[in-house]
């Protein structure tokens, strides 16, 4: 294995890549009394191209995803979680991750997590159950004003990207999946080649790839290439506002960026985006302080960059009585500080958010899916400590003028029914 040493973060990274293009990782924390590991795969809601030319109905990413744990020995979940592990997985726009963690019996759970994600067994009769199972879920889901919310947000930002479908499909998409369905994604998506095992803990590397050797098939396939219509810069829409049974008015800002590369510059962007972002308004911001004077914004108040193959944003999101006039606030201080951002307030920034990076490195979930999105977008995760001295104030101006601008935004708003109209907007 190799061993990749991180000095400016002061950590180390063993990697191998299998003979049938798996790349395992395992981050090496002695004296750790908990172990964290993940199975990632590069698939998720935004695919539905399977082999022989053939479209599977959206929500078939996270459909298999909960019929993964069912094997003919019992439910998986319910295996590791009597043997004392926390077992769970999740379905992205771009990627689904199964993981667990543990304080004993690693090797064991490596290998029931193994078994999971490379033998699956599907039935028309456990189909049929699991998809009532799902339309439970999806009821559940459509009823929170915050998933509504962001899903207006996505689709106000785009006008082809699959991102605009929910991952978890609809009605009709849903009980369109069939045992046969499962079987043909599966065998597009699932295999080595096209995914990630990712490790940190208090294991030992060597067995953590012998394990995965021994179970996983040896057939080498290349990973997925996913093929995207091209996007317009322009919106699909600037304003939504639904009518749900919320006390507050609640809001998502998107500001639709260029699709970021692969390789260091998709790390690079993504640290820039988040970087801005918080210069503009994060906690310590002064535009965020006066609206929390104002009654404007409260402690609900989140913001961050996000990406995925063929399409990349940033959003603001929370509570607040005028969301309008938050989003117009918001795009004005962007403006202001392209045009002259001071070099202490900048440095000031550039430090916290390499701080809130440092930090998160200790949470053993967040470091393991971001070294698996790291390699299946060209990067190692890690490498973001070298990252972070590179960027300057004239980056995050140049930044700041691409990015903030009317017809880049969109405003989803759901607020209480009669009590907002879209006039409000003027």
């Amino acid at each position: 294995m190799e061993l990749k040493n991180f000095p400016r973060l002061g950590e180390s990274c063993y990697f191998e890549q299998l003979e049938n293009g798996m790349p395992v990782f395992v981050v090496p924390r002695p004296g750790y009394g908990k172990t964290f590991a993940c199975v990632a795969v590069r698939c998720g809601g935004m695919d539905c191209h399977m082999d022989g030319g053939q479209n599977a109905p959206a929500g078939t990413a996270h459909y298999l995803e909960h019929k993964l744990f069912d094997m003919k020995d019992g439910n998986i979940h319910q295996t590791m979680t009597a043997a004392g592990a926390s077992v769970n997985a999740f379905t992205s726009t771009d990627i689904t991750a199964y993981y667990f963690s543990c304080t004993d019996r690693f090797p064991e759970h490596l290998r029931t997590l193994l078994r999971c994600v490379s033998t699956p067994v599907f039935t028309p009769e456990s189909v049929k159950k699991e998809t009532g199972i799902i339309l439970q879920e999806l009821a559940m889901v459509s009823d929170r004003p915050g998933w509504q919310r962001h899903q207006n947000m996505l689709q106000g930002l785009y006008i082809h990207h699959p991102i605009r479908t929910p991952a978890i499909g609809d009605r009709s998409s849903i009980q369109k999946i069939t045992a046969e369905v499962l079987y043909d994604f599966y065998s597009t998506y699932y295999y080595p080649g096209n995914m990630a095992l990712c490790v940190a803990g208090d294991v030992d590397p060597h067995q953590v790839v012998s394990t995965a050797r021994m179970i996983l098939p040896r057939e080498r396939r290349e990973p997925i290439t996913r093929t995207l219509e091209d996007e317009q810069r322009s919106v699909a829409r600037q304003e939504t506002v639904t009518e749900l049974e919320v006390s507050a008015p609640e809001f998502s800002l998107g500001l639709k960026l260029e699709p970021f590369p692969q390789g260091k510059a998709n790390l690079r962007c993504s640290l820039l985006g988040e970087l801005a972002a918080e210069l503009v308004c994060g906690r310590s911001s002064p535009l965020y302080n006066r609206l929390y004077r104002e009654g404007l914004l409260n402690r609900r108040f989140s913001l961050g960059c996000r990406s995925v193959p063929g399409a990349a944003w940033l959003v603001f999101g929370g509570e607040s009585p005028d969301p309008f006039r938050v989003r117009d606030a918001i795009l004005e201080e962007a403006g202001q500080l392209s045009l002259g951002l001071g070099h202490e307030r900048f440095q000031q920034a550039l430090r916290a958010e390499y701080g809130a990076s440092v930090q998160g490195l200790d949470r053993f979930d967040d470091l393991c899916f971001n070294l698996a999105q790291g390699w299946f977008s060209g990067y190692h995760y890690l490498d973001f400590g070298d990252q972070y001295p590179s960027l300057t104030g004239g980056d995050v101006r140049d930044f700041l003028g691409r990015a903030f601008r009317p017809e880049r935004s969109t405003l989803s708003v759901t607020t209480g029914k009669g009590k907002m109209k879209m006039a409000d907007a003027n």
